[in-house]
């Protein structure tokens, strides 16, 4: 029966390796001078780290031949808290920040009367077919349709990178060109070819700045690496985001493994502080295959501490079953972690799927 299991996983494996070869970017380069501490003329790199080869071979020999233990997600989802969505508040979100959560990195940010989108991610699947790749484990928070509906626009989508669990066609689709994309360089092209119009997209470089729509946002630098097939690895780069309307500034990480200098250099280099901190806090186990490109929420805390975040927030967990630890102990963890760095648990929270809060005089409202 084993034996079975595994080779109906290869199979499944094989037919999403070639599902991404044939959905793998082309590239253009547009928009930004490149810097050589993060490329390397043929594509990006970590400077702070080795060569990251975490090839869907390995994962499958650390999946079904290693010694970890992987959490069945699907029947522990009853664990993680979702509380269904009910309605925006009307008006601008004055002086505050309100951010609702959907799910691993989606992230409604409302500041002033600007609404801002992170890595929207609204399918079942993290994956490029509708048949296999790692599953949503939990309920939808809100029907999307009504993103468009329920507010008076979306000025801008922040994209981290590439990979499906964080970009996704059909969300990408639902938005459609009613919208701005700010996305890392060399990834405009796959956005071109989604549909979306040239000039709705902007690529930027780490350090690069713009205000568009009346929001100022900054990409910086992140430890992590792109791919949407079997011959792009690398090809696109990949960022985190600071995000700034008027004196409210929020930091989404994105997907990030840990250096003390990248996030030491950000926390040194901003111009203004960081109001409020969207940081990943899951898939971190096991932590020889995960750890460079996935914090655990010791690392978490860390980059926390590095940036000089007034308030965070831990995202990237109780969603899709990519890693093996149990959907609720990402949660467990930074609960220890914040106990060892002597961090306030209402400095550095966790939201149900779902949940609205707003940070307002540095402090967390439950709406």
């Amino acid at each position: 029966m084993k034996a079975i299991k595994i080779g109906l996983a290869v199979a499944c494996l094989v037919v999403i390796l070639g599902a991404l070869a044939m959905t793998a970017c082309t590239t253009n380069g547009q928009n930004s001078e490149l810097q050589p501490a993060h490329y390397d003329g043929d594509g990006f790199k970590n400077p702070h780290l080795g060569a990251i080869d975490k090839s869907f071979f390995k994962f499958l020999k650390v999946r079904f031949f290693g010694d970890m233990v992987w959490a069945d997600h699907a029947s522990l989802a009853d664990t993680v808290p979702v509380q269904p969505f009910k309605t925006f508040v009307e008006g601008p979100i004055t002086d505050s920040i309100e951010v609702t959560w959907l799910g691993h990195s989606t992230f409604v940010i409302r500041i002033e009367d600007k609404v801002i989108l992170t890595d929207p991610m609204f399918s079942d699947r993290a994956s490029p077919v509708s048949f296999a790749g790692p599953e949503r484990y939990v309920p939808h928070a809100m029907d999307y349709s009504v993103l468009h509906t329920a507010l008076p626009q979306i000025d801008a989508v922040v994209i981290s990178h590439n990979h499906y669990d964080h970009l996704d066609e059909a969300s990408i689709a639902l938005l459609g060109n009613k919208t701005r994309y700010l996305v890392p360089l060399k990834l405009g092209a796959w956005f071109e070819d989604v549909g979306i119009d040239a000039n709705k997209i902007t690529e930027f470089d780490w350090w690069q700045e713009q205000t568009i729509n009346g929001i100022k946002v900054q990409a910086l630098p992140s430890q992590h690496w792109s791919a949407r097939g079997l011959f792009d690895r690398n090809k696109t780069l990949w960022a985190s985001w600071a995000i700034t309307v008027n004196d409210q500034t929020i930091w989404f990480a994105g997907d990030t493994g840990y250096n003390q200098f990248d996030f030491n250099q950000i926390g040194a280099r901003l111009a203004q502080p960081i109001n409020l901190a969207l940081i990943p806090i899951g898939a971190y186990e096991p932590r020889d295959f995960m750890g460079p490109q996935h914090v655990n929420p010791n690392e978490a805390v860390q980059i926390y501490q590095d940036i000089g975040a007034k308030k965070a927030i831990g995202m990237h967990w109780g969603t899709f079953p990519l890693t093996a630890e149990t959907p609720i102990r990402p949660i467990e963890d930074l609960a220890e972690a914040l106990h060892q760095k002597q961090v306030s648990s209402s400095d550095f929270i966790t939201m149900k799927i779902g949940q609205t809060i707003v940070l307002k005089d540095n402090n967390f409202i439950d709406e």
